[in-house]
């Protein structure tokens, strides 16, 4: 029996194909190379922004959400030290009236340090309350002007006057143009922070109003009482 020794033959090659087809598999890989191009430029972009242009929108999103949480808390922070100053100031005032104020008649002395500390404690209330009312500032804003000034529509003292289905329509224009949207948020921060100025400003003036009229107040107590027990040779008048 004989074996034949002749290898097997080897696979036809493959037909090379037209050169149309060539051409096409060439263009479709230049296009692959330019999509994967493209995609790393954008994770750049997205990930340093630069040449003056906007950050990703990550990055963008997390700043509004953090100045706006920032905003909320100090609004609620000044709030809460408004509502401590007009209790404080108006337990002193209750006590003075109610307590005080009927012995000066008998103790004529007792008129200045009580209308002095009174006085104080009625204008650093005065402050506190103007802290802590609520403050709206409005602005007629319609859909033209929003078109052509691109004016702020986030707030609600700015749209509040508005046709329901003119606001429908500011904020679909709005949320499909991505520049003027974020300039309508920094609008909106800027609202916000000078609101903040103000209640603070007035809390700064009822805090060193209150601390005045305390200090003063009670020295000129001391002060009356001193002289009154000295005067009568430290007997106490009832």
């Amino acid at each position: 029996m004989s074996v034949d020794s002749t290898p097997p033959s080897a696979p036809p090659d493959p037909p090379t194909g037209s050169p149309e087809l060539s051409a096409a598999l060439a263009e479709a890989e230049v296009l692959r190379a330019q999509v994967r191009k493209e995609r790393k430029k954008r994770k750049k972009a997205e990930k340093k922004g630069g040449g003056g242009s906007l950050g990703s929108s990550r990055g963008i999103e997390t700043m509004f959400r953090t100045s706006y949480r920032t905003h909320s808390d100090l609004s609620n922070l000044a709030d809460n030290k408004a509502n401590i100053m007009i209790s404080i100031n108006g337990i002193i005032i209750s006590i003075l009236l109610a307590s005080i104020s009927p012995k000066i008649d008998a103790n004529p002395w007792l008129l200045v340090p009580t209308a002095v500390l009174l006085v104080g404690c009625v204008a650093s209330l005065t402050y506190a309350v103007l802290a802590a009312r609520p403050r709206v500032s409005s602005r007629e804003v319609s859909l033209e002007s929003l078109r052509e000034e691109g004016a702020n529509i986030l707030f609600f003292g700015n749209f509040v006057n508005m046709p329901e289905g003119e606001f429908v329509e500011g904020m679909k224009e709005l949320m499909t143009h991505t520049d003027q949207l974020y300039v309508n948020m920094v609008r909106d921060l800027y609202s916000l922070g000078r609101v903040l100025d103000r209640k603070f400003r007035l809390l700064r003036a009822s805090y060193a109003v209150f601390i005045a009229a305390l200090v003063l107040g009670v020295a000129l107590f001391l002060g009356v009482f001193t002289a009154v027990a000295a005067s009568s040779g430290g007997a106490m008048i009832p």
